[in-house]
């Protein structure tokens, strides 16, 4: 990595958990600078735009995710206990301080009418999710371990939409009742689906 890659890429890890935190309208160019305590001149000569920080910022928290989320589930012997897995990581990401909720989430939010370019990569994160978890379904079907009436794709879906939307109110209520009933119910779905 070249000294102006690695002053990127640390731009960009700086930023992040802020603009996740603010927002991208909320946060400004002297929000990065004193996260960074670079000057100002230092952080546009690597960036365009502050938008251009922000996009990959995004690109850094959802690789982030991806990765944590595949080491997790890879810690797991048999599809169901994949799934399992990934359910608990989940819920550890909305108990632990400072991780200031899901990007996808956050970033899908203030992109949905503002920001065209945001909204695809969120798309994309969001199918890429889904396809893991319909991946670990089917393999679970392949191998024996589910029925095969479970629907990968109708559940992946399901799971997916579930899992953010009980993530956004254990963040709004301050606490994971609402997140915890929802993954009870999936995983009561698995068990239901195992031979």
């Amino acid at each position: 990595m070249t000294k102006a890659e690695r002053t990127r890429h640390f731009i960009v890890e700086k930023a992040a958990p802020i603009i996740n935190k603010k927002g991208m309208a909320g946060t400004s160019i002297n929000d990065i600078v004193e996260a960074t305590r670079l000057t100002k001149g230092s952080v546009y000569g690597n960036f365009e735009s502050k938008d251009e920080i922000c996009l990959e910022a995004f690109d850094y928290l959802a690789k982030r995710v991806g990765a944590d989320i595949v080491m997790a589930m890879s810690r797991a012997n048999s599809n169901k206990d994949k799934l399992f897995a990934l359910f608990e990581y989940y819920l550890a990401v909305v108990s632990q301080e400072n991780t200031y909720g899901c990007p996808l989430l956050n970033f899908g939010t203030e992109a949905d009418d503002t920001n065209p370019i945001v909204k695809q990569k969120v798309n994309k994160a969001i199918l890429a999710t889904e396809n893991l978890i319909a991946k670990v379904v089917r393999s679970g079907i392949e191998a024996g371990e589910f029925k095969r009436s479970f629907d990968p794709e109708t559940f992946s879906i399901k799971a997916f939409a579930m899992i953010e939307g009980g993530m956004w109110i254990a963040r709004l209520q301050g606490n994971n009742k609402q997140l915890q009933i929802i993954l009870d119910s999936l995983k009561q779905e698995i068990d239901d689906y195992c031979q």
